[in-house]
């Protein structure tokens, strides 16, 4: 079963919840993360986790950027692992 790799890139987390270079893999259950950017981007870990590509520019890709809906002070990269 693919894995998903949660790597923050950015943080200006008012909460001090994360920094850059961070990393969380999700499996099958919410990692330790805020309830923002979880809800943000569960549609793209849920897809990847049960085999789905995602739009990437011109193409699809194992694969998302996003960044939390509070202003985009944490941008996080999302790509699929397989062990």
């Amino acid at each position: 079963m693919p894995k998903v790799k949660l790597t923050i890139r950015e943080s200006k987390c008012r909460c001090g919840y994360f920094t850059a270079g961070q990393e969380f893999i999700v499996e099958d259950l919410c990692p330790p993360i805020c309830h923002e950017l979880w809800n943000s981007i569960y549609p793209s870990v849920y897809a990847l986790l049960n085999g789905g590509c995602l739009d990437r520019g011109e193409g699809k890709a194992k694969q998302f950027d996003a960044e939390c809906p509070d202003e985009g002070r944490v941008s996080i990269h999302g790509e699929v692992i397989e062990e």
